[in-house]
């Protein structure tokens, strides 16, 4: 059944069935074969499949952000020789839950920096380690950073879960990690009387990946993975921040590649826009101090923050953890180091009106579109109307284009434009493969079941896409984070046929296309992503 027929009670029954707790394994009496020891604990994994081993539920700090330790920076691992469990996906972080992301409804805590591990079993030992140890050729690993806008989602969304990824791609090793969403990951705290001790607060949800990264860094050579070919990759929320992360100081030890679906460093705000959010919060629960947030109820405070901010939740460009100006960092070479595959799809805010309904969709993209439009100049915004005014289609299409420009289409463009100058590379891509909902079309979020090989994952698809296609994408997705190139060679292609995917250049600015029979490449001249003259200028006022 389609999570849109389910009610959220039945949604959250079918998510809470899959919950269970690691424990720690205090005798001798689990499989040594399925025991991978790291710094942190040996975890010992299950089978999903005859031969991939799932490791869920390892930590990767040494404090979980509860108690004292709420709107505090994570707390790096602490060596332990303890055995654990490691069978069951971790709480997901608190959130308000909406069966649009299924994860979301399982089971949630503030106790919630885990992360998950899939591997294809290789060698047969009795020994986990000792197989490892013994692979001739460590594996590219793919560290998925999932989406929601900052607010909803977890790593249990079952369209993401990686089992058939890696028994179709054994060569790779995937990650999930769990960060801090919503008020608890990315509110501004410091500006109120008693907010000195809480500086990081805004970025927390952040600091909670890099975290991640550096567990990932430090102990996936013991399940057989290169720490050196690290490939970060994530959609919507998750795509933003993979665009941020390089940027962070420290951050390229941990990061070879960024895979950016539908994200961008434009899903960031600016320190005046995180303050402002912060007081809509504590005017709306009538607090005034740290302290007193402390003290609201823990639903209160989620419902209240969904209600007042509605998808504003954004990592802040403070200055300090990032840069006041992301486009410029990456112009000036920041990540020339990392290669970047970017991309988006055709009818990105189709989604957000298949979620919402057209008729809610509509009221909530005016006022959007309202609240950007008081940002510019006479002149600027007789040509975001001018743009709006000829889009054909739908009566919710005009304002869902121009926001599609805002939020999705032109900020990709611009990263792969500033990347190239400074000396780096990327590869774009676009998606048009469309649901069989009208008006879904080829939404926000329509590529993730193929991305995973979960054909079965409908809600935005509709439909099963074809076949081979859906294996070639995810080929080049792999072959991008073996290589650095997602071209492929016809003896590997899945349909025989070779696949020569160019680099951006900031003449042809080449972009490979994603039709569901036909993947080819074209210059965004002929694509039209984005309106150079219209909507481009719009990035320099990212997306909040």
């Amino acid at each position: 059944m389609s999570v849109i027929d389910m009610d959220i009670q039945e949604a959250t029954e079918k998510m809470r069935a899959l919950y269970g707790e690691n424990k720690k394994i205090t005798d001798d009496n689990y499989d040594k074969s399925l025991a991978v020891k790291c710094i942190n604990g040996t975890f010992v994994g299950k089978k999903t499949d005859e031969n991939i081993v799932a490791y869920k539920g390892i930590p990767y700090v040494g404090r979980q952000p509860v108690g004292e330790y709420r709107w505090k920076a994570p707390v790096d691992c602490v060596s332990d020789d303890g055995v654990y469990e490691a069978y069951f996906f971790p709480k997901c972080p608190r959130q308000v839950g909406n069966t649009s992301q299924m994860g979301s409804l399982y089971p949630q805590s503030e106790d919630c920096l885990y992360l998950n591990v899939w591997e294809a079993e290789n060698i047969d030992t009795a020994d986990a380690n000792a197989a490892h140890s013994c692979a001739s050729e460590k594996k590219a690993v793919m560290v998925w950073i999932h989406g929601g806008a900052f607010e909803i989602g977890g790593t249990a969304e079952p369209r993401e879960e990686g089992t058939n990824f890696v028994k179709e791609n054994p060569d790779v090793i995937l990650v999930s990690i769990e960060y801090r969403l919503t008020v608890f990951g990315f509110i501004h705290l410091s500006h109120l009387p008693d907010g000195k001790d809480y500086p990081d607060a805004q970025n927390l949800g952040l600091m909670d990946q890099i975290m991640a990264l550096k567990w990932v860094h430090e102990n996936i050579a013991a399940f057989g993975g290169d720490p050196d070919n690290v490939t970060i990759f994530g959609q919507s929320a998750g795509g933003g921040s993979v665009s941020l992360l390089p940027l962070v100081k420290g951050s390229h030890q941990y990061i070879r590649r960024v895979i950016a679906e539908s994200g961008s460093p434009s899903f960031s705000k600016s320190t005046e826009e995180s303050i402002a959010s912060t007081n809509i919060l504590l005017d709306a629960l009538g607090c005034k101090t740290v302290a007193d947030l402390q003290n609201v109820d823990v639903d209160k405070l989620l419902i209240t923050a969904s209600n007042v901010l509605g998808m504003r939740t954004a990592p802040e460009r403070d200055g300090k953890f990032l840069p006041l100006d992301t486009y410029e960092a990456y112009a000036k070479g920041a990540a020339k180091d990392v290669d970047f595959m970017q991309g988006c799809t055709k009818d990105e805010f189709n989604y957000f009106a298949f979620c919402m309904g057209v008729e809610g969709f509509t009221l909530w993209a005016e006022e959007r579109k309202a609240e950007k439009m008081a940002q510019l100049t006479e002149e600027e915004k007789a040509l975001a109307e001018s743009f709006s005014k000829d889009v054909k289609g739908e009566s919710f299409e005009p304002a869902s284009r121009l926001l599609d420009q805002i939020w999705f289409n032109a900020p990709p463009i611009r990263t792969a434009e500033n990347q190239t100058m400074a000396g780096g590379k990327s590869y774009n891509y676009y998606f048009t493969v469309e649901s069989s909902d009208p008006v879904m079309r080829s939404g926000h979020a329509i590529e993730l079941s193929t991305v995973f090989n979960h054909p079965e994952e409908t809600f935005c698809t509709g439909r099963i896409f074809d076949e081979t296609f859906s294996k070639t994408m995810r080929k080049m997705w792999v072959q991008f984070a073996k290589t650095g190139d997602p071209s492929l060679s016809a003896d590997i292609s899945p349909d025989g046929k070779a696949k020569e995917w160019p680099v951006y250049d900031l003449t042809n600015k080449y972009v490979m296309v994603f039709d569901e029979f036909d993947i080819h490449v074209a210059k965004e001249a002929e694509l039209k992503i984005v309106d150079w003259d219209r909507t481009y200028f719009l990035t320099k006022y990212y997306v909040l």
